[in-house]
C-alpha cells in the first residue's frame, strides 16, 4: 500500500499563551461520559518504512473502533512497535505513546508519515523497545481516518489511546495485560488525560491492568489563556503591527479553532471567522504537516494577521470559558494510579503551566512526581527525563 508524503518537524507549543499559568488559575474536571464505542480492532494495513523506529523488532498497523468528536463512535489508526527476540511469558508491558502534534491532514498522521521530530522519537521510543516495553501508538481520530481531527479534544484524545491499546491486546499475542501510557507536548495533554480517565474509560477491563502515566512538555492552562491573549489581537486599536506575534503562536491558534469547529458544530465557529480566517483554517487543515517548509512557514511567508481571522471574538458564544476549559483542560484531581510530570526549565513553548499543575496537583494529595530539567527545553526534556521515568515506569509495572 503506498501512502501520501508531507514535509513536517516537531510540533511544540507556545510559551506567548502560558506565560501567566503560574496565577494559581483551577481547571475542573468535568464527568466523564460513558464510553458509547466499544473498541474492537478492525483492519491490519501495511506501516511504511518510515512510520517504524529502527529499534522495533516488528511492528504493524491497523484501525480500530473508538470514540470521537460529540462522543460519537468513529474509527482510528494505529502502530504497534514490538522488542526484538520472542515475547516473554505472559506477553510484553505495552507503553500507549501519546505523540505531539504532527498537524491536521490525514496525510500526517504518524502511523504513516512518521515523526515529526525522528531522531528525537525513535530515541525515546527506541529506549523503551530496548527494555522490553511494547508500543502502542494511536494517530488520534481523524489523522489518517474518516472525519476531522479534534485537536486538543482531551477526552476524544484519552478514548482514542485506550481504546488502541485494548483494541491491540486483544489481537496481538505478544502484548501483555499491563500497560500505561507516556505523551510528548500534545501527547503530554494526552496523557495526562488518559491517567485520568483510563480506568473510567475500560483501561483495566477485559483483563488489562493500567499502572500510571509519564507526560512531558505538558500543555496546562491554555484554556485560560487563550481568551486572554485573543482579546487584544482582535482589538482594531491594538497595533497592528503585534497582531503576528509569532508564526508558531498562529498556526496553533488556527489548530484550535479547527478543533473547536469540529467538537461544537452546534457553535458555528465558521459564523466567526471572517473570509480571511476560513481560508487561512483551511489551509490549516491542508496536506502540509509541521516541517521545514511546513505549514508554519506557510504562516510566516503569508504574513498572517490574527485579528483579521475574526470577525467577531469566540468568548460572545455562550459558556465558551467553561466549555474551553472542558475540551483541553488538564483535570487536577482524580488520578488513581502514578503520574510522572518532566517539564524543561527553559521550556519557552509550553512555559511554566506544567509546572503550576504539578502544584495544584500535589495540593490535592494526587500521586504524581514531578521533575524540573533546568538545562532542557521543550524537546530535550523527551530523552533527558527518561533517567527518571524509566525507574519509575519499573516500578508501577513492578507485580
Amino acid at each position: 500500500m503506498t501512502f501520501p508524503t508531507a514535509t513536517h518537524r516537531p510540533r511544540t507549543l507556545v510559551a506567548g499563551l502560558l506565560t501567566a499559568a503560574g496565577l494559581g488559575l483551577t481547571t475542573l474536571a468535568a464527568p466523564a461520559q460513558a464510553d458509547p464505542a466499544a473498541a474492537s480492532f478492525l483492519e491490519q494495513l501495511d506501516i511504511p518504512a518510515q512510520a517504524v523506529p529502527p529499534a522495533a523488532g516488528d511492528a504493524h498497523r491497523f484501525t480500530y473502533t473508538t470514540t470521537g468528536a460529540q462522543d460519537a463512535p468513529t474509527t482510528s489508526s494505529a502502530a504497534v512497535y514490538l522488542p526484538t527476540g520472542p515475547a516473554p511469558e505472559g506477553g510484553w508491558p505495552v507503553l500507549a505513546w501519546a505523540h505531539g502534534t504532527v498537524g491536521l491532514n490525514d496525510v500526517c498522521a504518524y502511523s504513516t508519515n512518521g515523526p515529526g521530530a525522528v531522531d528525537r522519537d525513535w530515541a525515546y521510543l527506541g529506549h523503551w523497545l530496548d527494555q522490553g516495553y511494547a508500543i502502542v501508538a494511536t494517530d488520534y481520530a481523524g489523522l489518517g481516518t474518516p472525519g476531522d481531527h479534534p485537536y486538543l479534544n482531551g477526552k476524544v484524545e484519552a478514548h482514542n489511546v485506550v481504546d488502541a491499546v485494548k483494541a491491540a491486546s486483544g489481537t496481538y499475542a505478544e502484548l501483555g495485560d499491563r500497560w500505561g501510557v507516556v505523551g510528548q507536548s500534545q501527547g503530554g495533554g494526552a496523557a495526562m488525560i488518559t491517567a485520568r480517565y483510563a480506568n473510567e474509560f475500560g483501561g483495566s477491563a477485559d483483563g488489562l491492568s493500567y499502572r500510571g502515566a509519564v507526560a512531558t512538555g505538558v500543555p496546562a492552562y491554555i484554556e485560560e489563556l487563550l481568551p486572554l491573549v485573543m482579546r487584544p489581537l482582535q482589538d482594531p486599536a491594538f497595533p497592528v503591527e503585534y497582531r503576528n506575534p509569532s508564526p508558531t503562536l498562529t498556526t496553533y491558534l488556527l489548530y484550535i479553532v479547527s478543533g473547536l469547529r469540529t467538537s461544537h458544530p452546534e457553535w458555528d465557529v465558521d459564523s466567526y471567522l471572517t473570509p480571511y480566517g476560513h481560508d487561512w483554517v483551511a489551509t490549516a487543515e491542508g496536506p502540509v504537516c509541521d516541517g521545514d517548509g511546513g505549514i508554519t512557514d506557510v504562516i510566516r511567508d503569508g504574513n498572517v494577521q490574527v485579528g483579521k481571522l475574526f470577525s467577531r471574538p469566540l468568548e460572545d458564544i455562550p459558556g465558551f470559558r467553561d466549555a474551553l476549559r472542558d475540551y483541553m483542560g488538564v483535570p487536577e484531581s482524580g488520578y488513581d494510579a502514578p503520574v510522572f510530570m518532566g517539564q524543561g526549565a527553559l521550556d519557552t513553548d509550553v512555559g511554566p503551566g506544567a509546572i503550576a499543575l504539578a502544584g495544584h496537583l500535589k495540593a490535592n494529595g494526587e500521586p504524581v512526581e514531578f521533575h524540573l530539567y533546568p538545562d532542557q527545553d521543550h524537546s530535550g526534556t523527551v530523552n533527558t527525563s527518561l533517567a527518571d521515568s524509566d525507574p519509575f515506569v519499573a516500578r508501577i509495572f513492578a507485580g
